[in-house]
């Protein structure tokens, strides 16, 4: 067994490493010349780009459903301090510098937290489930993902009603892991995001319509095994169509997944691995 890091001496240490992580991030921030989007707007643009509406209470394998309760008490708090904001040419979108540190005296509460492959709880979780629908949604438009990090190399739930392709959620943790995506075009855009008890819902929005339309979809997805282990894999592609004509202009692969999967395969259609170049299955 290698040495331990200090953040996993003891809580801690592991607290002083993320109050560190924290500081640093302000201080990179306070010192970047990065314009990040602050401004909101009452008045919705007039181009909705991309409408997507995402089930809060979802039955996540063995996840206590209180969490789930509580997630959907954490996205009231946080929606409402999205909703409105306008992303102006140049401006990039933060989504830690818009909601703030969740603390329980914020009214956020515990909620279900992913950490090193496994499921734990902690004050403000769920929000995941905010940024993945943000993520959705900012795919098909032209703006630029500047900071997206993953649960890499984990299926961690069954596909209990999954409507968007493996491979296009996000991992966020105040502030240090944050979900970012920059304006680089002329246009003006908009996020309208609510709760409406039963979903947490969004608008991508324009002042302008935009000359291309944007699809998402999976390719090649199969469960395959590599000796006793179950991985999951597929592809993620965009394809880029003339918003006129109807014809594609472009594709491109935004995601090649192998991620373990952590849950029961009972029941799942699994192949076996191809042998590596130059070898022959035992």
């Amino acid at each position: 067994m290698g040495r331990k890091l200090f953040c996993q001496l003891c809580p801690l240490t592991y607290r002083i490493s993320v109050e560190k992580c924290i500081a640093l991030r302000r201080l990179r921030d306070a010192c970047s010349p990065t314009r990040l989007a602050s401004q909101r707007q009452a008045e919705p643009l007039p181009v909705v780009l991309y409408r997507h509406s995402s089930l809060i209470r979802r039955r996540l394998g063995n996840v206590d459903m209180r969490l789930q309760e509580n997630k959907a008490v954490n996205l009231s708090i946080a929606a409402p301090l999205v909703n409105g904001v306008l992303i102006r040419p140049g401006e990039t979108f933060s989504f830690w510098r818009l909601v703030g540190r969740p603390t329980a005296r914020r009214g956020f509460r515990e909620g279900l937290t992913i950490s090193t492959g496994r499921t734990s709880s902690g004050v403000g979780g769920g929000m995941c489930q905010f940024t993945n629908l943000i993520h959705w949604m900012v795919l098909h438009t032209p703006l630029t993902i500047t900071e997206h990090h993953h649960h890499d190399g984990m299926d961690l739930f069954p596909d209990y009603g999954r409507q968007i392709p493996f491979g296009t959620g996000t991992s966020i943790v105040f502030n240090y892991l944050d979900y970012r995506f920059r304006n680089d075009t002329d246009a003006t855009f908009q996020l309208l995001t609510w709760v409406d008890g039963e979903y947490l819902r969004g608008e991508l929005l324009c002042n302008r319509t935009l000359p291309l339309r944007y699809h998402i979809h999976a390719r090649d997805e199969r469960f395959v095994r590599e000796g006793d282990i179950v991985y999951r894999e597929g592809e993620v592609w965009r394809v880029t169509v003339d918003a006129r004509t109807g014809r594609k202009v472009a594709e491109e692969l935004l995601r090649r997944n192998h991620a373990r999967v952590l849950y029961d395969t009972a029941g799942l259609d699994i192949q076996e691995a191809a042998a590596p170049q130059g070898r022959h299955p035992s």
